[in-house]
Parts: C-alpha cells; structure tokens; sequence
C-alpha cells in the first residue's frame, strides 16, 4: 500500500547519543539548526513522536515562524501540520503541550491501548485510531496516507522509533544534526537501537547532502538495502525510480517498450543498470543489466532486479525471454512498476513466470506512470 514519504529527524552527540542522564533535556542543536528544523516541519504534512518522547520532552511540536504558517495557509494548508503520536498502550498525559497547542492530533495504538487513550483524551478532539492487536507501522502509515492525506510524515524521536522504522525498511531519508560534544554516558538515550537492519551490519546508506547549520553539521541519507520477499522497502521506491528515469534513456522505438533495469545487491550495492536497446537494437534492459555482472557472481541469489516494466515471457528476438534470464542468474526477487500491455504481445506474463518458480514478485503501482511516460508514443 501507499505510504507517505518518511523522514527521520534527530539531533545527535559525536558518541550517538540523543540527550544525556540529566533531568533537564540536553540541547545538542543551537538557533541556526532549530530555524531548519522549523523550516523542515513547515513542510510536512505531518509530525511524529512516539509517546516515549511525550513523556521524557513535554514538545509543542510547532511550526514557530509566523511566515511559515502564513505561507502553508496561502497554500491552502492547515496552519500546522497534523501532530500524530503512537503508543502501544495508550498511556498518555492529558495535560501533555503536545495536546493544547497546533492543529488537528491523532493517536495510533492498539485494540486495548485504544480504550486506554479514549478515556485519557476525552474532550481534547483527537482522533484515536487502532491498528489492531499491537501496533503495526505498516498500517499506522497506510492510514495515515490513504485517511488523513499524509504524503510527507516527519519523525522527530524517539530512538525506539526510530530504529523501528529503519529496521522495518521504512525510512525514506535520515535527516542528522551532529552536535560537537561527547556525551560519554554509557545509559545515556542513543538514536538507534540493536538489533537487524536491512542488507545487515555492512550495508552503506547513501550521503546525498552535507551542510554545516551554525555549529553543528546536518547529514542527509537514504537507504539502500532492498526489502526483503514479497514486503517492499524505502529503498525499493527509490530503485524503482531510478529504472523508471533510464526507461527515458532509451532509443526511441515504435516496435518496442522503452524500459530501465537495475540490479541490486542485498546490501545495497548497485551491480549493474541497462536500457532497452542499449547494446543492440533488440536488446531488453533487464538482459542489458544481468550481461554486466559476471555469472556466478555470489551477490546474485540474494540480488534484486528493478525493472520499469514486467519481464518479458515470451520474446522472438532471443531464445529466452527476460524472466528465464533473471531466473537463471539465480536472482529471486523483482520489483516492477507496470505490467507488460498487449500492444505486443498477448497475455504476456511475466510476473507469472517468475513467481511459478519461486521468485518473489513485487509491483509498486504508484510508480506505474513513471513508467509509462516514455513509452506514450505507442499508445
């Protein structure tokens, strides 16, 4: 299902801590850094904290600029972005700045935390919403995009929640201020907690922006590693983008699809790309991809391939069509953003075929126009 874009956004110690054993919440950002992450909730359309952070920080989760609010509301947008908290039980504070300051709240927790939360907020307008027996964050976003409009969801803490989310693949982006102190405690709160995360303790997260803001330095990153079977990850939605963006790569045909392909190792590394017709003129791009990689390569059979469009079933122009290609290069898992049409052939089926032999097949739909935008010319 659809989820909003999630953002994960912390300030943090040299050491990696989020605040030390005080009783007064250590200040890791200055002025420069606040004045960002106000700018960054002016343009969410919602704002998290787990009920851990309620409790231990009493925030107002604001947007404090004036000219901010003004432009959201010139916009056609609620003064302040939807505040949402999440708790498992539904122990919550009442009284709590996070209930008597902004604009709309909602509370997501589970079948017996609802009651909890309901008679603790009664009154106070917000919205309680169970997810079932425990709290699910699949559906705690599926909710929140599909019922409330949330298409960018900013985290702001926990650690619990956040290792949470990034455990479970889905973080969109981790937004860090690193602060220049050692906190040196050894209890002291930490960002992210043990435990399995996606493509294991060597897979890389990408750096795609590095600023310093006053005298800390923000650090912008985004995940990698595939999901994992048939549960997309963050990071399956950006590789599909990028074979969407090399379907527009290809040499204009009126006797084919233009489609991109790439292939990803579980960690995260990228093993190869390719376009339709890239080596030849009747070349596919998932073939295009899978002849870069030397075969045998060991990455493979925990390899995914993203690809624009469906792999080809059948095809007169090689002896074996895209499907039996992946297949035989022992990758079990594909991601496509659009199956294949008739234009071609009939009742392609590709997916089919992969599944049937065991392959894990995921189809992300929300990015089925993407891929059919270089391919208008045949319709």
């Amino acid at each position: 299902m659809p989820h909003p874009y999630v953002l994960l956004s912390a300030a943090v110690s040299l050491d990696g801590r989020l605040d030390d054993t005080g009783p007064e919440r250590l200040l890791l950002s200055g002025p420069a850094d606040f004045d960002r992450v106000d700018e960054v909730r002016a343009d969410s359309d919602a704002i998290l904290v787990g009920a851990g952070t309620l409790r231990a920080d009493n925030p107002r989760l604001l947007v404090n600029s004036a000219e901010r609010r003004a432009a959201r509301v010139a916009a056609g947008r609620p003064a302040y972005p939807l505040k949402v908290t999440v708790s498992g039980t539904g122990d919550l504070d009442p009284t709590a700045n996070f209930w008597s300051t902004g604009g709309e709240k909602v509370v997501y927790t589970s079948d017996e935390g609802a009651v909890t939360a309901a008679e603790a907020l009664r009154g106070l307008g917000v919205d309680v919403v169970s997810v079932g027996p425990g709290l699910d964050w699949r559906a705690v976003l599926t909710h929140l995009h599909d019922v409330r409009g949330v298409r960018r969801l900013m985290v702001e803490g926990g650690g619990r929640v956040h290792t949470q989310l990034l455990q479970q693949g889905l973080a969109d982006e981790l937004q860090l201020a690193l602060a220049p102190l050692v906190v040196g405690q050894p209890h002291a709160p930490k960002l992210f907690g043990s435990g399995a995360y996606p493509g294991g303790p060597r897979s890389r997260m990408r750096l795609i922006e590095t600023r310093p803001v006053g005298d800390v330095v923000l650090m912008r990153y985004v995940p990698t590693a595939p999901g994992t079977g048939p549960v997309p990850s963050a990071a399956d939605h950006r590789w599909l983008e990028l074979a969407c963006e090399l379907a527009a790569e290809c040499p204009p045909s009126r006797t084919a699809f233009s489609v991109g392909a790439v292939v990803v190792a579980a960690d995260g590394t990228e093993l190869a790309r390719g376009y339709s017709r890239e080596s030849d003129p009747v070349s596919h791009a998932e073939e295009a991809a899978l002849a870069k990689i030397a075969p045998g390569d060991p990455r493979l059979p925990g390899a995914t391939v993203y690809s624009s469009l469906e792999p080809c079933a059948r095809r007169a122009s090689r002896p074996a069509p895209c499907a039996r290609l992946i297949l035989d290069a022992g990758v079990r898992r594909v991601v496509t953003a659009w199956r294949e049409p008739d234009t071609f052939v009939a009742a392609a089926d590709g997916n089919g075929l992969l599944a049937a032999a065991g392959a894990d097949v995921v189809v992300l739909l929300e990015h089925e126009s993407a891929a059919k935008a270089p391919n208008r010319h045949l319709n």
